[in-house]
C-alpha cells in the first residue's frame, strides 16, 4: 500500500502543470538531439546545467531525465530513414532498419522502435519504483568502508565495459580523480593543486569541465566529420504492425528489456551496450536469425527496447547510492548538487517529491514520446537539413554563456575552453572521455569515505577487510579486474568492442 500512497505523490507532482510543461520540454528536446548526430543526449545536458539553476529542482531534473531517455526514441528515426543514427545507441538499429526503409517498410520498423521503446520504459520505470526504495534502505546501513568499496568497484566496472583500450580507461579514471582533487582540503583547510589561483580553491567547476569535454570537444570532433545531410528520404507508410510483425517483435522486446533492464544498473553500463548486447543475443537465438543484416523486424525491436530500458534502469544506482553509471548520471548528480540536494540514499526519504515525481514523470513522458515520434517523423527529418556550419556557432555561443553564469567568472569560460581542447585531442587519440568524467565526479567523495573510514579505525587499513560487505565489494573488484585483462578475455572484449 505504502507504494500506492507514493505513486499517488509522484502523479500528484508530475501532472502538474507546471511540471508537464518541462517533462514535455525535455522529452521533445531530447528527440530533437537524437535525430542530429554529434548533438547527444551528455553535450545537451551539460550545456542546459546553467539553466536549471533558477528552476524548481524537481522540475529542472524531470526535464533533464526526459532529454535522456527521449534521446533514445529519436536516435532511431534517422537510423531507420537514412541509415544514419542520431544516437550511438541507435548504431545497430540502422542495420535492420534502414534495410526495411528500402523495401517500403520505414513504417513498420519506426511502429516497433517506438512500440519497443515504450514497453520497454514503462516496464524499467517498474523496475525502478519497486526495487529503488528498498535498495536505498539498505544502502543507509552503509558505512564509510562500505561506499568507498562501492565506488571503487563502479570505477573499475565502469573501465571494464568501456570501450577501447583497458589502459587507456584506467588514465582516464585516474587523470579524473586527480582533477577532483583541486581545491580545498576539508579537513585541513590548506589548497591543494591551486597554482595559486583563488578561482581554483573551491575546485574545478563541473559545470565548465562537462560542457568543454561534451559540448566543445564534440563540436569540435563533428567539424572535421560533418555528415552530409543531403540526403534522400525513404518515404513513411504503413506505420500499423501486422499481426505475424506483432508475434514475431513480442520474444526480442521482452529478452531487450530484461537484457537492457540489468545491464543499464551496471556502473560504464546504460543504453548503448544494451542495444549492442541485445543485438547479438538475438541474433544468435533467433529463429530468423538468417535475416538480421537484410531487414529482420527483429533486429530494430530488441535494440530498440534495450536501449530505452538500459536508459531509465542506469538512474537506480544514481537515485539510491548517490554512484553514477554513466557519464549522463554523472552531469544529473552535479544537477543536484547544483540545487543543493545530496545525492545518495537520504534522497527516497528527505526529498520523496524528488524521488517519486521524477519516477512518475516517466512513465508521463513515455507515453509522450509514442505520441511525438511517429506523427512528426517528417519534422524530425527536416532537422537534419540545417547546415552544421548555422548550428555550432550558437552552440559555442550557449556554452560560453552558460559556463560565464554558473559562476558569474569569465575563469570559467576558460576553463571550459581549455577542456574543450583537451577533450578534443582526447577523442583524436582514442581516449574515452566518459570515464574521466565519472572519476572527477566520485573523486571527491571516494577521498571523503577513505578519510573517514581511516579515522574511525584510527588508521588501520584492515577496516576495509574486516567488514563484510566491505570485503565482499572489493572482492568483486578485484575478481573483475582480473578477469578483464585475461589474454582470452581481453581478446574477446576487443572483439566485441570492434563489432
Amino acid at each position: 500500500m505504502e507504494l500506492f500512497s507514493n505513486l499517488g505523490l509522484g502523479f500528484a507532482t508530475a501532472l502538474s502543470p507546471f511540471n508537464l510543461l518541462y517533462c514535455f520540454m525535455g522529452v521533445f528536446l531530447g528527440t530533437a538531439i537524437g535525430v542530429l548526430p554529434g548533438l547527444g543526449p551528455v553535450a545537451t545536458i551539460a550545456m542546459l546545467l546553467p539553466l536549471t539553476f533558477g528552476l524548481d529542482p524537481v522540475s529542472s531534473l524531470i526535464m533533464l531525465a526526459g532529454i535522456y531517455y527521449g534521446a533514445q526514441y529519436g536516435g532511431s528515426t534517422t537510423a531507420v530513414l537514412i541509415n544514419l543514427p542520431g544516437e550511438s545507441s541507435s548504431v545497430v538499429t540502422a542495420i535492420d532498419g534502414y534495410e526495411m526503409a528500402k523495401r517500403g517498410r520505414a513504417g513498420a520498423a519506426l511502429a516497433s522502435a517506438a512500440l519497443g521503446s515504450f514497453f520497454a520504459g514503462t516496464v524499467a520505470t517498474v523496475l525502478i519504483a519497486v526495487a529503488a526504495p528498498p535498495l536505498a534502505m539498505l544502502a543507509l546501513q552503509f558505512g564509510p568502508a562500505e561506499y568507498f568499496s562501492l565506488m571503487v568497484l563502479g570505477l573499475v566496472a565502469s573501465v571494464a565495459l568501456a570501450s577501447g583500450s583497458l589502459l587507456k580507461a584506467f588514465a582516464m579514471i585516474f587523470l579524473g580523480l586527480l582533477l577532483g582533487l583541486i581545491g580545498t582540503d576539508v579537513e585541513s583547510g590548506a589548497q591543494r593543486f591551486t597554482m595559486d589561483l583563488p578561482e581554483l580553491a573551491d575546485g574545478l567547476n563541473f559545470v565548465a569541465v562537462s560542457m568543454g569535454l561534451f559540448g566543445i570537444g564534440e563540436i569540435l570532433r563533428n567539424l572535421g566529420h560533418e555528415h552530409s545531410r543531403s540526403l534522400q528520404v525513404k518515404s513513411v507508410s504503413g506505420l500499423m504492425l501486422t499481426r505475424d510483425d506483432l508475434k514475431r517483435i513480442v520474444g526480442p522486446v521482452l529478452r531487450g528489456t530484461g537484457l537492457g533492464s540489468l545491464l543499464g544498473i551496471l556502473p560504464g553500463g546504460g543504453a548503448m551496450l544494451s542495444s549492442f548486447a541485445a543485438y547479438t543475443l538475438e541474433k544468435r537465438i533467433s529463429p530468423n536469425g538468417a535475416q538480421f543484416g537484410k531487414g529482420a523486424i527483429e533486429g530494430v525491436a530488441a535494440p530498440e527496447s534495450a536501449n530505452n530500458a538500459g536508459a531509465q534502469t542506469s538512474f537506480i544506482p544514481m537515485l539510491t547510492l548517490g554512484i553514477p553509471s554513466n557519464p549522463v548520471m554523472a552531469l544529473m548528480i552535479g544537477a543536484m548538487i547544483i540545487q543543493g540536494i545530496t545525492p545518495g540514499p537520504n534522497v527516497v526519504t528527505k526529498e520523496p517529491t524528488l524521488f517519486w515525481g521524477m519516477i512518475a514523470s516517466m512513465w508521463v513522458g513515455n507515453l509522450m514520446l509514442v505520441l511525438l515520434n511517429l506523427p512528426l517523423v517528417g519534422l524530425w527529418v527536416r532537422m537534419l537539413k540545417i547546415p552544421y556550419h548555422l548550428l555550432f556557432p550558437a552552440i559555442i555561443a550557449f556554452c560560453c554563456i552558460g559556463a560565464f553564469s554558473a559562476g558569474n567568472s569569465t575563469f570559467d569560460v576558460f576553463v571550459m575552453a581549455l577542456f574543450g581542447a583537451f577533450g578534443y585531442c582526447l577523442i583524436k587519440l582514442d581516449f574515452e572521455p566518459a570515464p574521466l568524467l565519472l572519476g572527477f565526479v566520485l573523486g571527491p567523495m571516494l577521498e571523503e569515505n577513505l578519510r573517514r573510514a581511516m579515522l574511525l579505525s584510527r588508521g588501520s587499513p584492515s577496516v576495509f577487510v574486516t567488514h563484510p560487505l566491505s570485503l565482499a565489494l572489493l572482492t568483486c573488484a578485484v575478481a573483475l579486474l582480473i578477469v578483464v585483462v585475461l589474454p582470452g578475455i581481453r581478446a574477446k572484449r576487443e572483439e566485441a568492442f570492434s563489432e
